[in-house]
């Protein structure tokens, strides 16, 4: 799995109920052919991830059929895992990071 683009949005807590910020990613993924998540249509990663200033972590995520967005049910392995929360982290908009 090769994370191969993003985009990022700030989800609003208008009343302040949330600690930290929360972010909406989509994470455009490649895989290869042979892999049981391989789809002619595109594959996306859609990942809740909130930071704070003490942790950063996910909240919810679900891959998606790019073209039909159709969800589709798979879970990521551990060393994937630890791959999006690092790409997230990295890639929080700096604007909004505390």
């Amino acid at each position: 799995m090769e994370i191969t683009g993003h985009t990022v949005e700030v989800l609003e807590d208008p009343f302040g109920l949330l600690d930290g910020e929360r972010f909406e990613f989509f994470l455009n993924i490649a895989v290869d052919e042979e892999d049981e998540l391989y789809t002619e249509n595109g594959l996306l990663l859609k990942v809740i991830f909130t930071a704070t200033n003490e942790e950063s972590r996910i909240l919810q995520y679900y891959f998606v059929e790019q073209s039909t967005e159709k969800i589709l049910d798979f879970a990521l392995e551990d060393d994937e895992e630890n791959l999006v929360k690092s790409y997230c982290k990295d890639n929080i908009p700096m604007d909004d990071a505390e």
